[in-house]
Parts: structure tokens; C-alpha cells; sequence
């Protein structure tokens, strides 16, 4: 429900949080919404009857999340690109040829760039949907 909000990044009502969450009825989104009110997290709008995500929390899976408007990517999907792009700039442009030392920066590059793209794609199969 949190996760929905915090993606959708607009007010939602009782019924629509219901339909893209597939609960049975709107009773359970509403006590999920009541809930996440009581919390503080959220604010129910007294005209429309829609909540909207007042608070952000990093609980749970969420610590390794970062919101770049409305969409949410693991954190190490940064890392990752971070390391790549300088990887392939230095073979680009450092890169004269295979020394021991230009083995080892690759071995090296290889291993991080690597390491980071695994951890970001075990973190994006965490979300919750």
C-alpha cells in the first residue's frame, strides 16, 4: 500500500488503491489507509476522500530504493552505471594496452562493475510488485 503511494505519487481514493492493488474489497484498502493516516504517512483529503503520501519512511526494502520523481530505482543501479561509464571511458581512452597493470584495472573494473549490477538486479526483484 506504502509502496503504491509512494509510486503513484498522487492522491488516491479508497476504490482506485483497491483496483491496482487487487483486494478483494474496498473495506481493506480503506483500513490499510486508515492505517498508514494513524502512522502519520499519510492525509486524508476531507472534500475528495483521497489520501494523499504526506511522509517518507526508509523501512524495509525501501532503504535500498531512491525516488527520482515518480519512479523508484535500487540504489545500486547508480553504482553501477557510475563504474560502468568509467570503465568504458578508461578503455576508451586510458587504455594502451595489455600491461600488468591495465590487467589488473580491468580484472578489477570488471569484478566492481559486476558486483553492483547483480546487487541492483537483487534488489529491483525485492520491490513488492
Amino acid at each position: 500500500m506504502y509502496w503504491f503511494l509512494l509510486k503513484n505519487s498522487s492522491p488516491a481514493g479508497v476504490r482506485e488503491v483497491q483496483r491496482a492493488l487487487h483486494f478483494s474489497s474496498p473495506s481493506i484498502a480503506f483500513h490499510h489507509l486508515e492505517q498508514l493516516r494513524e502512522l502519520g504517512l499519510v492525509q486524508k483529503d476531507d472534500v475528495s476522500g483521497r489520501y494523499v503520501l504526506v511522509g517518507e519512511v526508509k523501512i524495509g526494502v525501501l532503504r535500498h530504493y531512491v525516488k527520482l520523481g515518480r519512479l523508484l530505482f535500487p540504489r545500486y543501479f547508480f553504482y553501477a552505471l557510475f563504474s560502468t561509464l568509467f570503465f568504458a571511458l578508461y578503455m576508451a581512452v586510458l587504455f594502451s594496452g595489455f600491461t600488468r597493470d591495465s590487467l589488473f584495472i580491468i580484472a578489477f573494473a570488471a569484478v566492481v562493475c559486476g558486483v553492483f549490477w547483480f546487487e541492483a538486479y537483487r534488489v529491483w526483484n525485492m520491490r513488492p510488485f
